[in-house]
């Protein structure tokens, strides 16, 4: 059985006709929507603000934090006033939407093509099994006619849940198709999803449209504004961008990727698998391994050097590029990833100090990899000799899907060892032990540390790295 998949962001192009939005004009004919006001939109409720930045709270429901200023799109709804949705002046027909979003904790919104056909946003953080309800969903249609249990219809779930934790931006691309109409008004052609994308992963391939979705504000029509629903919980929104739908993605069947069937792994069969890893932006590390679980949260690791790559969220493995015909013993992820490095260092470096440069390498470290034992769930714990002491790096999925621990074990202190946790274009403390990475890429989240981690400038991007005595442990949340 084959596998096609719409890649649509290679077709894709940019229609410029002027930079304001006008009453009459269509959003395809747009490049972006200025936030720089709120000039775009239709009457913005009094829970429609701008912002600079904008963080969210991971213990508190509803809650995001912001930054004065412009360029991102909030609607923060309260027990006083529980917002109301916020629709664009310019209307629409076929398009490419290409947007940021962040939300709240236990957050829930949505996007409504020509305001009628809502793709779902919700915290839906950690669920293993996503419905038409969760993020990413095309939210079913609604009849109170039928018997309880039946009245919602034709709802469609995303083929996987590769959604990140409240507060980390995440990443949506919708190509839809308008329906159709003849002279007379009537409907000749229903609408098509023709694919959607989630962080990088596509979650809906042309999916058919019999009808609006619950919740439309109009019957359907060819032209409609755009609905940002304003009235369930907090979200952001940033880079809200709009193409020209190319022709010839207009009325097309599945398209594949030429007659290659891919080759999958999954957790339950293969939970482990050697293969080469291509760091993006980085070099192929030859000697690594992935990892996944039950949970679908899965990293990849390098032998050689003690450091975490990458980790998803979604399914595990896609093996094609290393087995199908001759191969290049390369296999990549097939969920949402998370990238830690795009120049992997040893994670353990003896410092004179916190400022003290890393090591080019292991030379003179005596490094010897020694490694993994596997415990009876199948995980690994990796195991090296580095500064004359045996190194247990313990690397597992949380039981409620939302990352990963770590616990790295030296069997005899060592004096000034330093762990290198991120190497990132940013680090933020938000809160005590918790910090965002990466441009709110990812968590790492301190519970018992005896020393402080310390966030140092190296080249331009920042560093963290904490004093390891005996042992280190902390969470990676994404």
């Amino acid at each position: 059985m084959k596998f096609n998949y719409l890649r649509f962001g290679t077709t894709a192009f940019i229609w410029l006709l002027g930079t304001g939005l006008v009453s009459g004009q269509q959003l395809a004919d747009e490049s972006k929507i200025d936030l720089k006001d709120l000039s775009s939109f239709k009457a913005p409720g009094k829970t429609w603000t701008l912002a600079n930045g904008v963080t969210a709270s991971l213990n508190d429901v509803n809650v995001l934090n912001m930054v004065k200023g412009t360029g991102i799109l909030v609607n923060v709804p309260s027990s006083k006033d529980h917002g109301a949705d916020l629709l664009t002046v310019a209307e629409h027909g076929d398009l490419i939407l290409e947007l940021d979003y962040l939300l709240a904790k236990g957050a829930n919104s949505g996007i409504y093509l020509q305001g009628i056909y809502e793709i779902q946003l919700e915290d839906s953080w950690g669920i293993l099994n996503p419905t038409s309800a969760n993020n990413g969903g095309i939210y079913q249609r609604w009849d109170e006619s039928k018997p309880e249990g039946q009245k919602g219809y034709q709802g469609y779930a995303p083929r996987q849940n590769v959604s990140k934790a409240p507060g980390l931006w995440q990443h949506l691309k919708i190509a839809f198709q308008a329906p159709r109409f003849d002279a007379s008004g009537n409907k000749t052609a229903n609408a098509r999803i023709l694919g959607v994308e989630l962080n990088g992963v596509l979650i809906h391939d042309n999916i058919e449209l019999f009808g609006p979705t619950r919740g439309a504000n109009d019957k359907e029509k060819a032209l409609g504004a755009l609905r940002l629903q304003g009235d369930h919980g907090a979200v952001a929104l940033r880079n809200i961008k709009i193409s020209k739908l190319p022709a010839e993605m207009l009325n097309r069947g599945q398209r594949g990727d030429g007659d290659t069937d891919p080759i999958y792994i999954d957790v339950a069969t293969t939970p482990n698998i050697r293969s080469f890893i291509d760091v993006p932006g980085g070099p192929k590390v030859v000697h690594a391994i992935s990892v996944g679980s039950p949970a679908q949260v899965h990293f990849s690791y390098d032998l050689d050097k003690g450091a975490l790559l990458q980790a998803w969220h979604g399914e595990f493995i896609d093996a094609t590029p290393m087995w199908h015909d001759r191969g290049n013993g390369t296999s990549k992820p097939r969920g949402s990833v998370t990238a830690f490095t795009k120049k992997p260092v040893a994670a353990l470096a003896k410092l004179t100090n916190a400022q003290a440069p890393l090591l080019a390498d292991t030379t003179g470290t005596g490094f010897k990899t020694k490694g993994y034992t596997l415990d009876a769930q199948d995980r690994p714990t990796f195991n090296y000799n580095m500064y004359g002491t045996k190194i247990s790096d313990a690397v597992k999925a949380l039981d409620n899907g939302q990352g990963l621990s770590r616990e790295i074990i030296l069997e005899t202190p060592v004096d000034n060892i330093y762990a290198l946790i991120a190497d990132a274009a940013d680090v933020e403390e938000i809160s005590k032990g918790l910090y965002l990475v990466n441009g709110q890429s990812f968590y790492l989240k301190f519970n018992e540390t005896k020393d402080k981690p310390v966030i140092r400038d190296v080249e331009g991007r920042k560093q963290l790295v904490v004093l390891v005595r005996g042992k280190l442990n902390y969470s990676i949340l994404f």
